[in-house]
């Protein structure tokens, strides 16, 4: 036999095992796949409870950052708010007690006030009488009285 035709004999044997798996795919694939939902009660109830933990543990961090807070431990408590007021959208009247002193302080939007300086109050709060008629009449004054009082002791 020539080498051309031993060639050629080889080749025609080997054609058909060469294209054998994609003949076998073809046929599997003219063969529908049974439906399968991507969707299954259990893998639902897996998210939702890895959800669950995970909302938790972020939950749980803040409320142990806010519990113990390094700012707080650092004052000592050295400086306590008393209470505050709001004046309008951005600016407050707040009371801040530092050791035996109060200090009325106006807040806005960067600035800090010292509007007036008390001394603590025996008991530590106020002995603030009931208001009569118009109680914004009795603070008004007050806060007009302790800014001329400022003015004069500049």
């Amino acid at each position: 036999m020539s080498p051309r035709k031993e060639a050629v004999a080889r080749f025609s044997v080997g054609l058909p095992v060469f294209f054998q798996p994609f003949a076998v795919l073809a046929a599997q694939s003219a063969i529908p796949a049974p439906i399968v939902s991507p969707v299954s009660l259990g893998g639902m109830l897996q998210v939702l409870l890895g959800l669950g933990l995970v909302l938790a543990a972020v939950a749980g961090s803040a409320w142990l950052l806010r519990r113990f807070s390094p700012g707080q431990v650092g004052a000592g408590g050295a400086i306590k708010v008393i209470g505050g007021v709001a004046l309008g959208p951005k600016e407050r009247l707040v009371l801040v007690e530092i050791g035996e002193t109060w200090l009325v302080l106006g807040v806005a939007p960067g600035q800090v006030n010292s509007l007036h300086t008390l001394d603590k109050p025996e008991g530590g709060a106020f002995a603030v009488e009931a208001p009569s008629g118009g109680g914004g009449r009795n603070f008004s004054a007050w806060l007009k009285q302790a800014m001329q009082g400022r003015k004069l002791g500049q």
